[in-house]
């Protein structure tokens, strides 16, 4: 066949009506030219859905079918009648003095707005591969994460009647990891959040906005007040027009945090540490999409914070000991100790963070207190309560039930997630969350009995060999690593290893797996300690409770994973199935 700019001599007409097909391999990509029911078409031979080559599909009354998965095209324009296939690419041809003619160079079009057009289908309708190639598409088109996230993130919040969902959760955590990430690297981390927040709006009903109150008057303090109230007795409309009215009169981002969290921590504990979580993911979500996007997201937020298990209600926080009158009476003292430690400048004490760790929880208390009235702020008490919390899970033993690494997992983040909002708002209010995170590290005081030493404390912190953090991922392609995990990170970390290059390799073990919703959590909130803590033993130890919590939780059967690896071997233009000769 020859070829002269972009236009290829496919043969004669008459040699194509015998044949019925004939591809060409000349082009930019293999096009397969048919001739069917009096007219020439030619698309591009590979499968949009996952590349098998359309010639050997059929057409019948102008639609082209695929062989592997029956995905069906209409022959003249490409287009699917599959949404999950994807349309095929079509190619301009002309008939000229009993010859067919090629034009190769197709009309520009903007790949990034097919890309966003087919993420949103693909969430539509829970296609994950789909999904996967949007991701891909965007992020080589030159689109920046950021807008990857608002177009997901917005989705969620649009499609899920009862509000928040852990796949938003996922979604601005691995946003928040993919900061660390680089190139390609992001494409996981953005597939896997889309993927979950598609999971949790298929079939949902969509959310219905209402309007803030006609009062332009309000002050924040009563809308802080009302916003309480209304989650008191658990009525989410009252207390979304108040959320809203405050959003329409221009409160910041720390005031709207504020308010929410007082109202999170008004109760103990709400949801097992999920709903400070979530408040917490919403505005870091907000931080990345644009706070003019407030009125839609953080309203997804309220339902779930009204109708939250609030943990005053369960038998563990009253029996034996009445975990919520001695903290309702601590409560009554704070304000004072605020007092009395203005103008002091507090640095936690030796043995700070294994008073909270004690059996004792009324010590626990008294060491926040005392801390209180020697000056300490109410962010540096809510990271020591992390530390500790993430201590848990360093010490978690594996003689354990399996399902108890959640509540060691639930007290990290939640305390993670209370840390994080007190940077963004240092309400006293919220040193109640601070209280309650403490008593939570004490109620898990049992899943540290035996505690799993330490790699620093059993002379085997070298890591195997020295190795570099790369060796996690064969590791973690067995079970029950645990420990040798944490050894490896540990050793890795305490000889100087780069930080950044661990959190590639600790996002690849993840994002490789078919993961559950904790498994998200747990990197990215260790990731955040690590950069908030001064420390470097305290350092080395979150991300050695990272790294162990990842163990414990693979492999998996990894069908993510392979989704994703199709998705990128189709857009590298790679065959996914496998030829008859080959081999």
């Amino acid at each position: 066949m020859a070829r002269t700019n972009g236009t290829i001599c496919v043969g004669a007409l008459d040699e194509l009506k015998a044949k019925g097909r004939v591809v060409v391999t000349e082009g930019p990509v293999p096009i397969v030219v048919f001739h069917h029911q009096g007219e020439v078409r030619a698309v591009d031979n590979r499968c949009p859905h996952m590349g098998f080559p359309l010639h050997r599909g059929t057409v019948e009354d102008g639609i082209l079918t695929c062989h592997w998965h029956h995905a069906r095209f209409d022959l003249a324009s490409g287009c699917t009648f599959d949404l999950w296939a994807d349309d095929v690419a079509t190619y301009p041809v002309e008939v000229r003095d009993g010859k067919v003619y090629l034009h190769t160079d197709r009309a520009g079009r903007d790949p990034a707005e097919r890309y966003r057009r087919r993420l949103r289908e693909g969430m539509e309708q829970n296609l994950r591969l789909v999904i996967a190639k949007s991701v891909i598409g965007l992020l080589h088109a030159g689109v920046t994460p950021d807008e990857i996230a608002r177009i997901g993130g917005l989705y969620g919040v649009r499609h899920r009647q009862s509000g928040w969902g852990p796949g938003l959760t996922i979604l601005t955590a691995m946003a928040n990891v993919a900061d660390h990430l680089r190139g390609d690297e992001r494409i996981a981390p953005f597939y896997q959040g889309l993927v979950h927040v598609a999971d949790d709006c298929s079939g949902e009903p969509p959310k219905f906005e209402l309007r803030p109150l006609e009062n332009r008057d309000a002050p924040m303090a009563a809308l802080k007040r009302w916003f309480r109230q209304f989650v008191e007795v658990r009525d989410p409309d009252g207390a979304e027009r108040c959320l809203l009215t405050a959003v329409q009169r221009g409160a910041t981002d720390a005031e709207l945090a504020d308010m929410m969290a007082s109202a999170a921590t008004d109760h103990f504990y709400l949801n097992g540490g999920h709903e400070v979580d979530f408040i917490n993911k919403g505005f870091e979500l907000l931080d990345r999409i644009g706070y003019g996007h407030a009125p839609e997201v953080l309203p997804a937020l309220v339902r779930q914070l009204c109708e939250a298990q609030r943990s005053e209600e369960q038998n563990a926080w009253r029996h034996p000991v009445d975990l919520v009158e001695m903290l309702e009476g601590a409560f009554e003292e704070v304000p004072g100790l605020i007092e009395a430690g203005a103008g002091k400048t507090w640095a936690r004490p030796e043995g700070f963070v294994e008073t909270l760790l004690g059996d004792d929880p009324g010590a626990g208390v008294e060491a926040l207190k005392g801390a209180l009235g020697a000056g300490a702020r109410p962010v540096q008490l809510a990271q020591a309560v992390a530390y500790a919390a993430a201590l848990r899970v360093a010490r978690f033993h594996v003689q354990n039930e399996f399902s108890d690494w959640i509540a060691v997992l639930h007290t990290f983040t939640y305390a993670n997630a209370l840390h994080q909002i007190l940077r963004r708002a240092e309400s006293s209010d919220l040193l109640r969350g601070v209280f309650h995170g403490a008593v939570r590290v004490y109620l898990d005081r049992f899943l540290n009995i035996p505690p799993a030493r330490l790699p620093s404390e059993n002379g085997k912190g070298a890591g195997p060999g020295g190795a570099g953090p790369e060796a996690l991922l064969p590791l973690l392609n067995h079970q029950q690593q645990v420990d040798e995990a944490g050894r490896l990170v540990y050793g890795y970390l305490a000889s100087g290893g780069e930080a950044g290059r661990l959190f590639r390799v600790l996002a690849e073990a993840l994002l490789r797996e078919d993961a559950e919703f904790h498994s998200f959590q747990m990197l990215e909130a260790a990731i955040r300690q690590h950069g908030a803590l001064e420390d470097e033993e305290e350092r080395r130890v979150v991300m050695v409770a990272a790294a162990r919590y990842l163990a414990a939780h693979a492999p998996t059967q990894r069908e993510m994973c392979q989704t994703l690896r199709i998705a990128l071997r189709l857009h590298r233009g790679e065959p996914v199935y496998e030829a008859e000769d080959a081999g």
